[in-house]
């Protein structure tokens, strides 16, 4: 199962700390087996979601990604793929991703990316179609374990997964247009265009608190699959809650990801739930 299929080798001189390079592409394997029911209670997804294709999106989050990465490597702030920090999230990632297609379907056409941004910003992120990018300062400031980064990875994986953004989108702009859903094929042109220029929001879209409980749900979900400790999640949370006005860099991700105790108390009560599947993880079966 090939996970890592590196597109060109980096460019920029050795002796550079962040040289350019080629994101890593990261495809889930679709011979996975079938993965036990989900222990989580997350419902379905918004059927309000449809309003805007979901191709459009990704295509859109695949422009900006790039356009992100573009600018990390002018800068010289985009890791190189010998970087330690750049190999440990790229191992949590091939762990995880075999888990994503419980969830969606659509992840095993996925390209999944994975990079490291040097910046003291407390951020990461997974925008739609599964492009996913850390920056150094969550890693480094919060000091976070694997059990933790898979914590975070997972959460991100699962806004695009359960394709929060799409709604998101399609809930305001139908608002806007006065649209329902029974008047999709009236406003799915309308819609379609209005995703196709919204890549430079993606980063900064604020999901709603039952966005939020679905990801942390679902992420810890993951990371338990893949035999990161559940109990993590809410170590990683305290962390976020005491990064609050101590943290020396931006804290973009508490700005979209607010953190509390109703949040931590949530995933508390779901640890018991997953707590199964890590130990059957750590068994190998």
């Amino acid at each position: 199962m090939c996970l890592f299929c590196p597109a060109l080798p980096p460019t920029a001189a050795p002796s550079s700390p962040w040289m350019p390079r080629r994101a890593f592409l990261l495809a889930a394997s679709a011979g996975v087996a079938a993965p036990a029911l989900a222990q989580v209670d997350v419902g379905s997804a918004s059927g309000m979601r449809k309003l805007v294709p979901a191709e459009t999106l990704e295509s859109s989050a695949t422009q900006q990604y790039s356009q992100l990465l573009a600018q990390a490597r002018a800068q010289k702030a985009l890791a190189p793929p010998g970087h330690p920090q750049l190999q440990r999230l790229h191992a949590i990632a091939r762990r995880l991703i075999p888990f994503t297609t419980q969830w969606n379907d659509r992840a095993r056409q996925w390209h999944w990316e994975v990079n490291l941004i040097g910046s003291k910003q407390i951020n990461a992120f997974c925008m739609p179609g599964g492009k996913i990018a850390f920056y150094t300062g969550i890693l480094e400031q919060l000091k976070l374990t694997d059990d933790e980064v898979a914590m975070v990875m997972g959460h991100e994986m699962a806004h695009a997964l359960r394709e929060h953004a799409r709604e998101r989108i399609a809930k305001s702009r139908a608002t806007g247009l006065g649209l329902s859903l029974g008047a999709q094929l009236l406003g799915l042109g309308d819609l379609g265009n209005m995703a196709a220029n919204l890549g430079t929001q993606l980063l900064t879209l604020k999901f709603s608190r039952g966005d939020e409980s679905d990801a942390d749900l679902v992420g810890l979900e993951l990371a338990a699959r893949a035999g990161y400790n559940p109990e993590a999640a809410v170590s990683l949370w305290r962390k976020m809650g005491n990064a609050t006005g101590s943290a020396q860099g931006g804290l973009a991700f508490l700005s979209t990801h607010p953190s509390g105790p109703d949040r931590i108390r949530e995933l508390e009560s779901n640890v018991p739930k997953v707590q199964g599947l890590y130990a059957a993880a750590r068994r190998g079966g």
